[in-house]
């Protein structure tokens, strides 16, 4: 049952009420029903919260909210959130809440038959949204690019796609995994992509769960896609990283196996795990913790800080000019490799620090290149080639290289003097003079 639990409830579940639909709110809330649900919720935490120290703390902050009326409203919803405020100030525990949930409300009562059917939704969600493995594509450089929305867990389905991500990420000279506004999910979903980054039957993660004994999760010995070992690896994080995708971010921290980039993730590591409460309210409440076999401790509260610091809107930019940076250093690369790191990095730099060319300098390079002409209009420069499309110029570097719009693989650098035509793969460029 307690695997289940991890596989099922680890730091994710709040994520997985969007699969059961928005529910119908009642529309009040009465005293006796406000009494009945705090008494209730008070019972949970002293039978079952993590942290046996900060259960008479809890009760005593939700009697005094009672005691002065802070509880004292007639809207279920107002009432849930003022609870789950009082929860998280007295503990910093992000995975506590109260939410007005009739669906899941119904389903917890259920109790196994209920929660086979919880399973069923969140598999169904699980599959239509591909396990979370939401975008995947090849960056300049041949850098492999995957997005994971939320550690979305399926049995004996999720797997597969998986793999597949991870064949993808393989044929690629480095790596980077997005996890940013990645609200967490299933540590089955952890355990199996982090084990393509490690050796097989390492310890990763332990639970605790009051007196139970503890479990542990240890990495998988044998991955269908292989393993992803010396491949550089960037993982995008930020503010909205939480939980499992936290737990994703601390291993590659702890086991120092790539680069985090961005901001620090929330801080929400606890195991959680959603209870009934009368009337019709869900209650999260943390049960169990993990404890990390290299720090033996967890993020709980502080997050995880990234390696490099980055403004999260421009972490993937910043990622793909560090991983070609050191793709480049690489002491056996080849020279085409080298001049195919060389060309992506002038374009993502450009993207981190874009250049600007005043009219009186665009206005400068306009004129005919051999059959070519370059003109100035709308505030950009625009090249015009027989028997082809005008196509806008992109200033990349403040020396007159400019980038084709929508054409990654051509360039044109104007001096002044003249018009170079480079393409990617290419040695040496076509001049033109200019006429």
């Amino acid at each position: 049952m307690i695997l289940r639990r991890i596989a099922t409830f680890l730091a994710g579940c709040l994520l997985c009420l969007s699969a059961l639909g928005q529910p119908e709110v009642p529309i009040t809330l009465s005293a006796a029903e406000r009494d009945a649900a705090l008494k209730a919720i008070m019972s949970a935490f002293e039978e079952q919260y993590v942290f046996p120290e900060m259960r008479p703390r809890i009760a005593e902050r939700l009697q005094a909210s009672q005691r002065s009326g802070q509880y004292g409203v007639n809207d279920p919803v107002v009432f849930a959130e003022r609870v789950t405020r009082d929860l998280r100030d007295v503990t910093r525990d992000k995975h506590l809440s109260l939410v007005v949930d009739p669906v899941g409300y119904a389903a917890a009562l259920a109790g196994e038959e209920g929660e086979a059917g919880q399973l069923a939704l969140w598999r169904r969600q699980a599959i239509r949204n591909h396990h979370g493995l939401t975008e995947t594509k090849v960056l300049a450089g041949n850098v492999r690019y995957l997005r994971i929305s939320g550690f979305e867990w399926a049995d004996d389905e999720s797997g597969r796609a998986y793999d597949a991500a991870m064949r993808f990420l393989k044929e690629g000279d480095a790596a980077i995994i997005d996890i940013r506004s990645n609200g967490g999910g299933s540590h089955a979903a952890v355990r199996y992509l982090v084990s393509h980054f490690m050796r097989g039957d390492v310890l990763e993660m332990t639970f605790l769960e009051g007196s139970e004994a503890p479990v542990q999760s240890r990495t998988l010995e044998y991955l269908p896609a292989g393993r992803l070992r010396g491949i550089p690896l960037y993982v995008l994080i930020d503010g909205g990283s939480v939980s499992a995708a936290e737990a994703f971010a601390y291993d590659v921290r702890q086991f120092e196996l790539g680069e985090l980039v961005g901001a620090t993730t929330i801080g929400a590591a606890n195991n959680n795990k959603l209870l009934p409460v009368a009337p019709r309210f869900l209650l999260s409440l943390s049960y169990g913790r993990p404890v990390h076999p290299i720090s033996n401790a967890n993020w709980e509260g502080v997050g995880v800080a990234p390696t490099v610091e980055a403004p999260p809107a421009q972490a993937l930019e910043i990622a793909h000019s560090l991983a070609l940076q050191r793709l480049s250093e690489k002491p056996d690369a080849s020279a085409t490799n080298l001049a195919e790191y060389a060309w992506a990095k002038i374009a993502v730099d450009a993207s981190l620090h874009p250049v600007s060319l005043t009219p009186a300098q665009l206005r400068a390079l306009a004129g005919s290149y051999g059959a070519a002409k370059v003109e100035f209009r709308d505030g950009a420069l625009w090249l015009a080639r027989p028997n082809r499309p005008v196509v806008r110029l992109l200033p990349l570097t403040a020396d007159g290289l400019f980038a084709v719009e929508r054409n990654e693989t051509f360039r044109v650098k104007l001096t002044g003097q003249a018009m170079e035509l480079l393409r990617g793969g290419e040695a040496r460029p076509r001049v033109f003079p200019r006429g």
